[in-house]
């Protein structure tokens, strides 16, 4: 084995070794050679080779994401560092463990017109945990400085779950080798038992706990969450509560008869009078991000009298009414909660599911009976989704269909809801894929994936990767949205084209199907799972001029 012999890259890759971090995006350069000879001979950390940055710290987000644990992203100096950024961004409001590795110029060397440099430092400032310049080493002080930094940096990603950055200067020479890896044991003892969550004071809950126990209408709102089988125990015992109406998500992976999972599905049609009937007492938010606007809307406008937030990371006033942040894990939360808690009388629970019956059955009236058109083809695609496998949605409007629909609680959904852009959806769940060996499919608008088509351009696509494209020629979602349609300019919101994605499937080695109505999507529906030596895309071609229509049609049918 051979390792850089600049002792700066062999304190950040031994550093990486100690803190049992397993994965690595490189994205090729020369500044950062010395990483990448490095991480590329230590038998305990996998590399990946990825060239696109944008895709590359993508990719290791998806990886992070699906294995809960920090993935290294490294790349050379300048503006390849700026690629970087989506990401990121992702996963500060994602709580998404990337550690962001970046090799750079020697101090000196900045703002004097050296060819491939930029500040880096501080770059990443307005959404990062953390971030450590690291200094050229002179002396023990400089030693013990970086290794206080680093050792800082992988602990904030790992127990805070976000990005941090770590900036490496490295002066010439970069590809000077040596037969040995130094050893820097930077994990002690004590300092890991500072990353252990730990339980809130009995006294901070209890006045909530008060309010909790005298409201007799509770609405709990899922948003953004892993799958969890804990959580789905804590939300059955929460359901045992007839006070108690839980609202869920597409991307909270909760889903049972007891919870209310489609939110715009059960809000529209609802009368005034009852808009003030289900007005909460006391909301009890917990999760990420909510995709839905119209329950932002609605509880904007119908506030609670209390809000109780509950997040490890961030207190969203999402509601402009905020009562109560706790700090913490919803799992634990919920632990020490329900001591303090017990059941009210009420008729708030079982008044929410009526509704929730009565809407299923229009809905799927609905579904069975309506046109071609994007609304069919999600019906569609739902229905034949494989048991125990990862559905990745892109955002726009494909994560708004999939919120109609009833997805099978044994499969995990997974979406880019940090900052909800159609930047780096295919690039998320090819690193997811790369770390499951359940089969996962990507449902994605055509807009998404063009936009993200270097993400094709891997060596470790598995063969059992599937993606969906509902083509709609130019983004939907700006047809559903009130406001764009009104203007003169609806061509430069919607960017019609007539592009495909056959010639990139046939590039890059992916089988293709392309459906353009009812049968043939069935058609390729069929088959479309089944194994095979190549990942496969299905692109379904939908009309453009009919589906805002659809949409806007189901809706109305439960205001009847």
């Amino acid at each position: 084995m051979k390792y850089p012999e600049n002792e700066l890259a062999q304190m950040v890759i031994a550093s990486c070794v100690a803190n049992h971090i397993h994965e690595v995006v490189i994205s090729p350069g020369s500044r950062n050679a010395p990483l990448t000879i490095g991480f590329s001979q230590v038998s305990t950390i996998n590399t990946y080779s990825i060239v696109d940055e944008r895709c590359a710290a993508f990719v290791a987000l998806g990886m992070a994401q699906k294995t809960k644990k920090p993935t290294v992203v490294s790349c050379t100096s300048g503006s390849a560092l700026l690629n970087y950024y989506p990401a990121v961004a992702e996963a500060f409001y994602g709580n998404i463990p990337l550690i962001v590795i970046s090799a750079d110029r020697p101090k000196e060397m900045i703002d004097i017109g050296d060819g491939q440099t930029i500040r880096q430092e501080g770059v990443f400032k307005n959404h990062i945990l953390f971030e450590a310049n690291l200094t050229a080493i002179q002396n023990e002080v400089d030693r013990a400085y970086n290794k206080k930094l680093l050792f800082k940096a992988i602990s904030v990603a790992n127990k805070q779950k976000g990005p941090v950055h770590i900036n490496v200067p490295f002066d010439e020479p970069l590809y000077n080798l040596v037969d040995d890896l130094l050893s820097y044991p930077l994990v002690e003892q004590q300092e890991e038992q500072l990353l252990q969550e730990k339980a809130l004071e009995v006294k901070e809950l209890e006045p909530y706990a008060e309010i909790w126990n005298k409201a007799t209408k509770k609405i709990v709102l899922l948003g953004v969450s892993q799958p969890s089988k804990l959580l789905q125990t804590q939300i059955n015992h929460l359901l045992k509560d007839p006070s108690v109406l839980v609202l869920t998500e597409t991307t909270s992976n909760i889903n049972n008869e007891g919870v209310i999972n489609s939110i715009d599905q059960f809000l529209a049609g609802l009368t005034e009078e009852e808009k003030s009937f289900y007005q909460p007492e006391v909301l009890l938010t917990i999760g990420g991000l909510v995709v839905s606007k119209k329950i932002k809307q609605y509880l904007r406008a119908f506030k609670p009298k209390h809000h109780f937030a509950v997040h490890p990371t961030f207190g969203y006033d999402t509601f402009q009414c905020l009562t109560k942040y706790f700090k913490i894990s919803t799992e634990l939360f919920f632990s020490q909660f329900f001591w303090l808690t017990k059941p009210v009388e009420s008729n708030y629970q079982a008044q929410g599911l009526a509704v929730k019956k009565s809407r299923k059955i229009a809905h799927q009236k609905y579904a069975d009976a309506t046109k071609y058109s994007d609304f069919k083809v999600f019906d569609l695609v739902n229905k034949s989704l494989p048991l125990q496998s990862v559905l990745q949605l892109s955002n726009s409007a494909t994560v708004r269909y999939a919120q109609l629909f009833d997805i099978n609680d044994d499969i995990a959904v997974f979406c880019n809801r940090g900052t909800s852009g159609i930047d780096g959806s295919t690039s998320t769940a090819i690193g997811s894929a790369m770390k499951t060996q359940k089969q996962v499919t990507l449902v994605t608008g055509d807009l998404s994936f063009l936009y993200d088509s270097n993400a094709l351009w891997s060596q470790y696509i598995p063969a059992n990767f599937r993606i969906v494209i509902v083509n709609n020629s130019g983004g939907g979602i700006f047809k559903i949205l009130p406001g764009p349609k009104q203007t003169n300019a609806l061509s430069y919101f919607e960017t019609p084209h007539d592009y495909t994605a056959e010639h990139l499937a046939k590039m890059y080695g992916f089988e293709y199907v392309k459906a353009t109505d009812l049968d043939s999507t069935k058609k390729g529906l069929e088959t479309f799972y089944n194994e095979s030596k190549q990942p496969k895309i299905l692109e379904v071609f939908t009309p453009s001029n009919s589906n805002d229509e659809v949409l806007r049609t189901y809706f109305e049918k439960f205001k009847a």
